[in-house]
């Protein structure tokens, strides 16, 4: 039965990306008349658990399989994080660099600025700790100086304002933003990721294709930075596509 359930699916898909649970449910209704609903919550559980079925959202279905993404530190985000555990080894804080999003463009940015985001009580103090070892750090830029200053350098650093509760997730005692949180910060920081503001609908698009979104995660930091009706609309414009 099984085996004959995950045809049936398969074939419900036929050359569609996506379903939304209500089709599925009512093509499978015509197959299995006599199933409960309970019946068929069951088998759409066990066909999400055996990965044949992945979520895209809520009620939102697809057959192609997604994974997790997992940033990777360079040297120099090493060091950052290595300072910052050795002075303040109990602040939040998140590093990584804005050529991560590189995978999700069409028209990628040659030049990378590394973001140091540090919960609000310390970060004057890890701005300070970073200027002595590292040339061209600023603390929570404006426009202006984006404009007349970090756009036009190599190797910067920004530091800048940890929001709290942010998701984030620790490999090899490093914390790295989750992709749940820069695609929620894209929506709002036009001047760190003004790189990235043209291809925002693409950006949404790679990213829920090729790896595994955390939706209600994603859902509860917008609402804490005031975005989740934003966030919504640029969810469904993404799926829709």
């Amino acid at each position: 039965m099984g085996t004959a359930i995950e045809n049936k699916v398969k074939l419900y898909f036929g050359n569609i990306k996506v379903l939304t649970k209500d089709k599925l449910v009512a093509e499978l209704r015509k197959d299995f008349p006599t199933w409960t609903n309970n019946t068929i919550n069951t088998n759409l559980y066990r066909l999400k658990k055996n990965q044949v079925l992945n979520t895209l959202t809520r009620g939102v279905y697809t057959l192609e399989h997604r994974k997790n993404f997992q940033p990777r530190a360079d040297a120099k985000l090493k060091k950052i994080a290595s300072r910052i555990r050795r002075n303040y080894p109990f602040v939040d804080y998140c590093v990584w660099n804005t050529l991560w999003l590189n995978d999700f463009m069409l028209h990628q940015p040659f030049k990378g600025i590394t973001v140091v985001e540090v919960e609000k009580s310390a970060v004057e103090a890890v701005f300070a700790l970073l200027s002595v070892d590292f040339k061209y750090v600023y603390l929570n830029p404006d426009r202006v100086l984006f404009e007349r200053y970090i756009n036009s350098k190599e190797e910067v650093i920004i530091v800048k304002h940890l929001n709290s509760e942010a998701p984030t997730i620790t490999d090899h005692h490093i914390v790295f933003p989750t992709l749940e949180k820069l695609l929620v910060d894209m929506l709002i920081d036009e001047n760190l990721f003004s790189a990235q503001q043209g291809e925002l609908d693409y950006i949404f698009k790679t990213a829920y294709k090729k790896f595994t979104i955390n939706e209600s995660k994603m859902k509860r930091y917008a609402a804490r930075r005031n975005r989740e009706e934003e966030l919504q609309k640029r969810i469904k414009t993404t799926l829709a596509k």
